[in-house]
């Protein structure tokens, strides 16, 4: 993490998961895997492996670049339908919002993320307030929800300090 101001904001750059952490997930995914009678695969652990050790909100192109680096012949066809079978089964999920190409999240410790709109890079933010948003009656009354989430975009600390080109 690299800090937090005099809120309960807390701002994390990415580092990536710890090994244990990683290992339980995978743990996890190969159950889940197994519960859906899903084939597991090598390239479907490579996959979830190199979402869960990101620094950032990959696409699918970047994962199947990764991918591609272990395994020459993986298709970006594989990679895509596991990235969504990944969303499909909660093990990940499309960070909403971005207006581009879908990127992924493996962290599913609640949060928000902040979106630069210079440069992309996606920022997750913890800030428990923002977890505790209700959702509206009028909302609940009509739909279920499965899922909220907090996102914003500007223009990220690095890009603000980079001089105008």
């Amino acid at each position: 993490m690299t800090g937090s101001n005099d809120s309960d904001i807390v701002i994390s750059m990415r580092k990536g998961s710890d090994r244990r952490g990683i290992d339980e997930n995978i743990r996890a995914f190969r159950v889940k895997c197994g519960e859906r009678g899903l084939r597991i695969t090598p390239q479907r652990i490579a996959v979830y492996r190199i979402l869960l050790n990101s620094k950032e909100h990959p696409s699918t192109d970047m994962v199947y670049n990764q991918v591609k680096k272990l395994y020459p012949n993986v298709s970006f066809d594989t990679v895509n339908r596991t990235l969504q079978t990944l969303s499909e089964m909660g093990a990940a999920f499309v960070v909403e919002g971005s207006g581009e190409p879908k990127r992924y999240d493996a962290n599913l410790k609640p949060h928000q993320h902040f979106k630069c709109v210079k440069c992309r890079r996606i920022i997750d933010l913890y800030d428990m307030k923002l977890d505790k948003i209700s959702v509206p009656a009028e909302l609940t009354e009509k739909f279920v929800i499965l899922r909220k989430a907090v996102y914003f975009e500007g223009v990220c600390d690095a890009c603000l300090e980079e001089p105008d080109s």
